[in-house]
């Protein structure tokens, strides 16, 4: 190795350690300045809270166990939600490219479901299938489905053109064609996709669980809303956001190891 490749290395490295120090900086201040603010009562500790009383509300969740039940519900039904919506949609993704006109006559009726706000339908899905866990994983379903599909079907259609021709002309089948040249070529895509389910998973338990549900992180934050605990509010936004980070991270990881 030369002199400057580990020069270049050694910059690279200091820059993570320079992106990384920014960033926990910058939590840092923002937690600072809130609880400043609030200390001396700039904003108003009741509707905005504090630092101190959401790690206060955090003790009490944990002495009380009810923390881990709320954070293991959330997240069983994202997990749930994601593997089922991925699947789901990877297959409608492949039969709308497979059949032309199948996605002709659906276009408008796709482009209807998506445009339409999922949280109108709540009141119906819990008719149909009651307050329970399969009317969140169903209202989740509604949310990441379509999105997912649209993600993987537009990587599918960037195949390059001559390639398809090539194949054709070495004899390849609609099947050898798609399972050869297709989903390969769309596999950044695909793994794009995994990202957009799991935040559309997550979005979509959190809407079920303000909707029908008594455990769970957006169970805590309705019920922290009404009965107007604003740390409990902001605690389980927080655990929330750990989650999505959570998730975040190992879809990162997963897609380290798929596209390599």
């Amino acid at each position: 190795m030369t002199e400057e490749h580990k020069l270049y290395l050694k910059k690279i490295r200091i820059n993570k350690i320079l992106i990384r120090l920014s960033q926990f900086s910058l939590l840092i201040s923002f937690l600072v300045l809130w609880e400043l603010l609030s200390r001396f009562n700039i904003i108003n500790s009741f509707i905005f809270s504090s630092p101190s009383k959401v790690l206060t509300t955090l003790i009490n969740l944990i002495h009380d166990n009810n923390l881990f039940i709320h954070i293991y519900t959330t997240s069983i039904e994202v997990l749930i939600s994601f593997i089922l919506s991925f699947i789901i949609a990877f297959i409608f993704a492949l039969l709308l490219y497979s059949f032309k006109t199948l996605k002709s006559i659906l276009d408008p009726f796709i482009v209807a479901i998506n445009s339409l706000p999922k949280v109108a339908l709540g009141p119906l899905i819990i008719i149909w299938l009651g307050a329970s866990t399969k009317s969140i994983i169903f209202n989740s379903l509604l949310i990441s489905v379509i999105v997912t599909s649209i993600t993987i079907l537009n990587g599918m259609e960037a195949c390059d053109k001559d390639l398809i021709k090539l194949f054709k002309v070495f004899g390849a089948n609609k099947l050898n064609i798609l399972t050869k040249l297709i989903v390969p070529s769309a596999k950044s895509e695909i793994v794009s996709s995994l990202k957009i389910n799991i935040s559309m998973s997550l979005i979509g338990v959190i809407m079920g669980e303000f909707l029908s549900c008594k455990k769970g992180i957006g169970y805590l934050i309705l019920y922290g809303t009404q009965v107007f605990n604003l740390s409990l509010v902001m605690c389980g936004i927080l655990i929330l956001s750990l989650l999505s980070f959570i998730f975040n991270i190992l879809i990162n990881i997963l897609e380290k190891k798929l596209l390599k």
